[in-house]
């Protein structure tokens, strides 16, 4: 009986040993499923977690960004900039949208704000949008290559849940091909991304939306709604603080040698052969841009008269048409003009006229050369830093009112309805074919355009609206006048 005895003391021992050894490995491995739950907390929709209490709802390091600020003696030196995070918007999540914007860098700005307030109107997680590499430029540039990403994510919190990318098990799913991808019809109000976008996403969990250009409507949408894209717009969208950075140098360097005038000269190769504007071309130069036109399918319109177009208004101004605009204009010929576009169709020998009227025209590229090597195979980069040239510039002048020209012309207005020359193209051709042929002395051609631009200077304004044609009325990012302080009445000017 003794033996018997023992024998039950050490089964009952070792069956405690056995509960004990159990017991501390269950509580290790709640423990770390505990940290890898909360490691991915910030990709869960809604997070159980984060309501925990006691565990942090806001981000390590508060501080997201440091600025360069420009001292006494002409140096700089890094100031950090601490933001007070607004707190997370608590909502429930119908589902998450992908979305890949297409263009070029304004052209993506603008389809960013308008997917970031879709999300927020429709109660969805938005995944960081993913950027055109597939255009003209080839730019392989990646979201956070370009804007400040732990900003924009942050600074949206209170009104939408932003991931860098889908929650690890949804993200298998698509990576095996289960998703469901569209194009959101153009111009299209809020309604219907409620009635038919929200009712796919509910379904899938997922949805990607593979264009976002021109998808949300000028005009008719609640006042909450433009709110939002402004406020994307001119704060959430921040560029990197390596962009940020160079910008500044370069409108410093500007600065040191007085006035400047951004001149947006759209008279690129791609430009000049996508609009089958051939004016002051070469033979042989119009041949290259027509097969070059031919060479991209999606490029819809291949048969076009020139010069038909130029007398529409429908052209790019030429560098010798636009040398005798600003000459017109009265800018001295001692400012600064800087050039932000790309490579100009034909070189020197086009700017010839431009550059004996102007002798200070500037490119980014020669004033801090070595700099901006470091760019220069990014387009998207590139223009990024004409983009804050421009915003600072004295005056701001496109030659044709492509996405840049119209998205710095509304955050020049935002920024205080800053000078910006909306040149009337139609007006001014006709103008200088005069001028040129003798029929209009200089005199007489310098007061016309004088007197046909002097209410066409970013002043405040309505933004046009046409009804049941969105594409012939004013874009909102070009005035986002419900964003902007002006007067009450503006059907008086």
């Amino acid at each position: 009986m003794g033996g018997g005895g023992g024998k039950a003391e050490k089964a009952r021992r070792s069956s405690a040993r056995v509960r004990l050894w159990v017991a501390r490995a269950s509580t290790v491995l709640l423990w770390t499923c505990v940290v890898h739950l909360a490691a991915y907390r910030e990709q869960w929709a809604p997070s159980v977690l984060t309501r925990w209490p006691g565990c942090p709802t806001q981000p390590h390091g508060v501080q997201l960004r440091s600025e360069a600020v420009a001292t006494a003696d002409g140096g700089q030196r890094e100031a950090a900039r601490s933001m007070a995070l607004p707190p997370k918007r608590i909502y429930k999540n119908n589902g998450y949208l992908m979305v890949s914007c297409n263009g070029g860098l304004n052209q993506m700005r603008a389809a960013i704000c308008d997917m970031v307030t879709i999300a927020r109107y429709l109660n969805v997680t938005l995944i960081v949008p993913e950027l055109d590499k597939a255009s003209f430029w080839a730019d392989p540039s990646d979201f956070q290559d370009i804007f400040d990403m732990d900003y924009f994510i942050a600074s949206l919190r209170d009104e939408v849940r932003i991931l860098r990318q889908l929650p690890p098990r949804l993200k298998r799913r698509v990576e095996m091909g289960f998703l469901r991808s569209m194009p959101p019809v153009s111009w299209s109000d809020i309604s219907y991304y409620h009635h038919q976008i929200l009712p796919l996403i509910r379904k899938y969990k997922v949805l990607h939306l593979n264009r976002t250009d021109a998808r949300l409507a000028n005009n008719g949408l609640p006042m909450e709604i433009q709110k939002l894209r402004c406020r994307v717009n001119y704060d959430a969208l921040r560029f990197t603080p390596e962009i940020e950075m160079l910008g500044r140098r370069l409108v410093q360097a500007l600065r040191r040698n007085g006035p400047f005038v951004v001149l947006h000269l759209r008279y690129e190769m791609d430009m000049l052969a996508f609009s089958g504007c051939t004016h002051g071309c070469s033979n042989k130069e119009a041949e290259e841009l027509t097969k070059m036109r031919y060479a991209y399918p999606w490029w819809k319109e291949k048969v076009i008269n020139s010069d038909a177009k130029r007398k529409d208004g429908l052209c790019p101004l030429t560098p010798e048409e636009t040398a005798l605009v600003l000459q017109a204009l009265g800018i001295d010929r001692s400012y600064q003009i800087y050039i932000a576009a790309g490579e100009i169709y034909g070189g020197q020998r086009r700017m010839a006229a431009l550059t004996s009227a102007y002798p200070n025209v500037v490119r980014k590229e020669t004033l801090l050369p070595s700099d901006i090597s470091l760019f220069q195979n990014h387009s998207s980069q590139m223009a990024a830093l004409d983009y804050m040239v421009s915003l600072e510039s004295d005056i701001f002048i496109p030659t044709y009112d492509g996405n840049m020209a119209k998205v710095v012309e509304g955050h020049r207005r935002y920024m205080g309805f800053k000078k910006t020359v909306l040149l009337d193209r139609k007006l001014i051709v006709g103008l200088v074919d005069q001028y040129r042929n003798g029929t209009l002395s200089w005199t007489d051609f310098s007061s016309a355009v004088k007197a046909s631009h002097t209410s066409r200077m970013g002043e405040p304004s309505r933004r046009q609206a046409i009804p049941d044609k969105p594409k012939e009325e004013d874009y909102f990012y070009a005035n986002p006048h419900e964003c902007l302080h002006q007067p009450d009445d503006l059907s008086a000017l």
